[in-house]
């Protein structure tokens, strides 16, 4: 058998992954970086099972430590920021900026990692490995590989399609490959893992059972990849399985999916793993120190690096209770969160007269304060171990009513109104009535405050027709406090960004008009 030594260096640390707090320590064990030898290492089920355990998380953090907030949430004009991309606010980002470099590099290592197990899982494992191992690992690369050419296509446009490394190894310069294809491709790799991936019901409350992806999982994902296309029909019927097989629900209460304690809970269709228990840099959540002031997280220097504009706070409806866990004004209280070295925060501008100037606000979700009980420790850069949503089943219920939608600019269809009002239901908002339609601007409006900070609104204007999307974005106020309202209006040409100049100059190819995909 030909031995196939896995760059798992080079895949930025592939092998490691860092779950929450909430799971086994089992999950941080692993081998040596040096012995990963496709002969000796998949000799047993649970060495093949860790081979995707990067992909749930670790490898995933050189984007999500700074980058994910910045290409989401400042382009969006939901968060502001004065350091880390804030060009994007603007519509300035060069293609030098490591905000482009340091997801470009995320993204094509699962590709490559999920490339090597798609290729070579099935010939290099051995006879004691079980097969349904093997089919649900091969199944879960094919999942990571849609995710991660998901996020490519959505933020660069067109971007080679790479099936094999070691193709790629002999000859790195390739084509993009069309916009149509890249979606193509991901469709196709999202039906692959749902008709190979395990079946499961998530085990309601916070477990580790609900950590794995499943069949439902990439259902989910398949109908948003449908309503991107604007396939409404596939994207309704998928939706409508995930949602008629029980496997996923909604928490009840909005606040508890961003407690540590729930992480993994029954919402949870894919989260990002972190752990501020295992001390290493980029292993924990960053989001307590990027979002959270600096009085709210341990060990570190500062905080609140992207704060709530002006405008994301006005988007919130009086009596929302999404509010105040997506962010925090003064006056509020927070009984269960530890800052200053003190349970039970109070936003008190007597005390703290200059925390919230920049724009009156800081950022709420995904903060967890200091360490307690709770949270679990923070790692010496102030990380925690709360996950992060990539896709929650809030966002299956508003795709199947905008499926429904199928383009138009309201409906009375009662089965779309009622996946709606589910979501206004849990807000504490009134819902629609019978006489009253569900409209396109409520639907998006809708999801940019379900979803605020959770890095969803970039891509949901992304989706409009282009001179709505513009017009949206030009009367947002962009500004500070510090500066007072500012106002920009993008151009087509900045709602994709330019490829990082490193990678072009290494393959002059990416600056070539995009090719056919020739699909196997």
């Amino acid at each position: 058998m030909k031995i196939y030594k896995i760059n798992f260096k080079s895949l930025a640390l592939i092998a490691l992954l860092a779950l929450s707090a909430s799971c086994s320590e089992d999950y941080l064990d692993r081998p040596t970086q040096d012995g990963y030898v496709s002969d000796n290492f998949y000799t047993s089920d649970e060495q093949v099972q860790r081979t995707t355990y990067g992909m749930y998380g670790r490898m995933w953090a050189p984007f999500f430590t700074k980058c994910f907030f910045a290409l989401s949430e400042m382009s969006s004009g939901n968060c502001w920021s004065n350091v880390d991309g804030n060009e994007v606010i603007q519509f300035k980002l060069t293609s030098d900026s490591f905000i482009l470099s340091d997801p470009w590099r995320s993204c094509f290592g699962i590709v490559a990692q999920s490339n090597d197990l798609i290729n070579n899982l099935n010939t290099n494992a051995k006879a004691g490995v079980s097969p349904d191992v093997i089919k649900n690992t091969i199944a879960e690369a094919h999942f990571f590989r849609a995710v991660s050419y998901f996020y490519l296509v959505r933020l660069f446009g067109p971007v080679p399609i790479i099936e094999d490394n070691l193709a790629l190894a002999k000859n790195p310069m390739v084509n993009n490959n069309r916009i149509e294809d890249v979606y193509k491709f991901i469709e196709n790799d999202l039906k692959y893992a749902a008709a190979n991936l395990k079946p499961k019901v998530r085990l309601r409350g916070s477990s580790t059972v609900n950590v794995f992806v499943s069949q439902g999982t990439a259902e989910a994902f398949l109908a948003k990849i449908y309503l991107y296309q604007k396939d409404y029909t596939n994207a309704r019927a998928m939706a409508e399985k995930v949602i008629n097989s029980g496997e996923f629900g909604l928490l009840p209460n909005y606040g508890d999916l961003f407690l540590t304690s729930k992480n993994n809970n029954e919402e949870s269709i894919y989260s990002w793993q972190w752990s501020g228990a295992v001390n290493e840099y980029q292993a924990g959540n960053p989001s307590n120190v990027q979002y959270g002031l600096d009085i709210l997280n341990d060990n570190a220097s500062y905080g609140a690096v992207y704060t709530p504009t002006n405008d994301i706070q006005q988007a919130f409806e009086v009596g929302d209770v999404r509010r105040k866990e997506s962010y925090i004004i003064y006056g509020d209280t927070l009984p269960n969160i530890k800052a200053a070295d003190s349970l039970g925060f109070v936003v008190s501008k007597k005390k703290f007269p200059n925390i919230l100037d920049a724009t009156g606000a800081a950022v709420k979700k995904y903060v967890v304060g200091q360490a307690t009980g709770e949270t679990g420790p923070a790692d010496k850069w102030g990380s925690m171990s709360n996950c992060n949503y990539i896709m929650r089943y809030a966002d299956v219920l508003l795709i199947h009513a905008e499926a429904i939608l199928a383009g138009a600019n309201e409906t009375s269809d009662p089965n779309a109104k009622e996946s709606f009002n589910k979501i206004r239901r849990r807000a504490g908002l009134s819902e629609l009535n019978t006489n009253t339609p569900l409209t396109k601007k409520a639907l998006f409006q809708e999801r940019r405050v379900e979803f605020a900070f959770e890095g969803e609104f970039w891509y949901d204007l992304g989706r409009l027709p282009r001179a709505e999307a513009i017009d949206i974005i030009s009367k947002q106020d962009r500004g500070s406090d510090y500066e007072g309202v500012k106002h920009y209006t993008p151009v087509e040409t900045d709602f994709i960004f330019p490829k990082p100049a490193n990678d072009v100059r290494k393959n002059p190819k990416l600056k070539e008009a995009p090719v056919p995909y020739v699909f196997k």
